[in-house]
């Protein structure tokens, strides 16, 4: 009898200990999220509200914590004045490279050096101190165009299927598309869509900044707030709309805090001066790789040599592939993390 008495006056002091360790983590992250998202360090708080203000469908994660007052006081310490320019397709040139020549910096020797020098494309590692991803350095921008899902305005489909279709060695996604239930079949895109010169879709904008992203029957990235006539006028052959611009004309956008995006996947695309055509896309919301703002977006655009460069549609559907595979981690949720889209950048040899 002593014995089992004694065997559960242990149980029910085993019990008592491990409540109390639980009763202890509760307060511990309890104090921890008070601190985060009411504390008086803005970084965390700045952070989550520009995330979640514009991703287009989760603003409920900041609506839910914060009042309209405080969200407006946040963005407004953070937020991106684009440059209101269209880009000049006139300082474009292109040009041939000879092999061993003297490179300017350790991004254009990144770009320059290749294994085969009739390679069309590279891959290039990125790394930040919150982020990691790759940049594909296209070489001959006559390669990429406009690529939509099959079922336009009935429902969008796979990067995978749509690189699989249109025999593409590299497919990006591209443009926004209509999301009103943040579940969306990704049927409708955003803003008006340009394929070989005609227009194949046009629906409201996003209202996420920017405007035209497209290249001309010439190879050029032109980027513009315009319209779609003045854009066929221009000669753009294919484009997507979307934004915000990240450089115009060589020049950067202004960008206040953290330029008002907060940190999260990113897809972008610019082309330098020389032509070559760069296409990003950054890894976010995994352990290794938590995203990038617009500011560290930028920075890579134009360490690379940028002349004009966008940012595209983020989040989870930030997705990369090349030859049939998918390359980035995304977070979609999906099978393979993949979620059907409306339009994307394709590479054709």
């Amino acid at each position: 009898m002593k014995a089992l008495k004694k065997r559960e006056n242990k149980k029910k002091s085993s019990k008592k200990k491990w409540m109390k360790v639980g009763v202890s983590l509760f307060l511990s992250f309890f104090v921890l999220f008070l601190f985060l998202f009411y504390g008086p360090w803005a970084g965390f708080r700045n952070f989550w509200i520009t995330s979640a203000m514009t991703t287009m469908n989760h603003r409920y994660l900041a609506t839910w914590f914060y009042s309209d007052k405080t969200i407006q006081k946040v963005l407004s310490a953070n937020h991106i004045i684009e440059i209101n320019e269209i880009s000049d397709p006139n300082m474009i040139h292109f040009k041939k490279y000879q092999v061993g020549r003297i490179y300017k910096n350790k991004y254009e020797k990144e770009i320059f050096e290749k294994e085969n020098p009739d390679d069309l494309y590279k891959v290039i590692d990125i790394k930040g101190s919150t982020y990691q991803g790759f940049l594909v350095v296209l070489y001959d921008p006559s390669k990429i165009s406009v690529a939509t899902t099959k079922y336009l305005g009935t429902r969008g489909e796979s990067i995978l299927n749509v690189a699989k279709r249109e025999n593409a060695i590299i497919a990006m996604n591209a443009g926004g598309f209509y999301d009103p239930d943040w579940n969306s079949n990704g049927a409708m895109p955003h803003g008006t869509v340009i394929q070989n010169g005609k227009v194949i879709s046009d629906f409201k904008d996003a209202g996420m900044g920017g405007g035209f992203i497209g290249f001309t029957k010439e190879n050029k990235l032109v980027l513009g707030k315009m319209s779609k006539t003045q854009a066929l006028n221009m000669g753009i052959r294919d484009a997507v709309e979307f934004g915000p611009y990240l450089i115009v004309n060589g020049k950067r956008s202004f960008m206040k805090g953290n330029g008002g995006w907060g940190i999260s996947p990113r897809t972008a695309i610019g082309q330098r001066e020389d032509g070559i055509v760069l296409m990003l896309v950054i890894n976010g919301r995994i352990p290794s790789s938590i995203g990038a703002d617009m500011i560290d977006l930028t920075d890579i655009m134009e360490n690379y040599g940028a002349y004009n460069a966008a940012n595209l549609d983020g989040g989870s559907s930030t997705e990369l592939v090349i030859n049939g595979k998918i390359i980035n981690t995304p977070v979609a949720g999906g099978k393979n993390g993949l979620r059907d889209m409306a339009t994307f950048w394709i590479v054709k040899e």
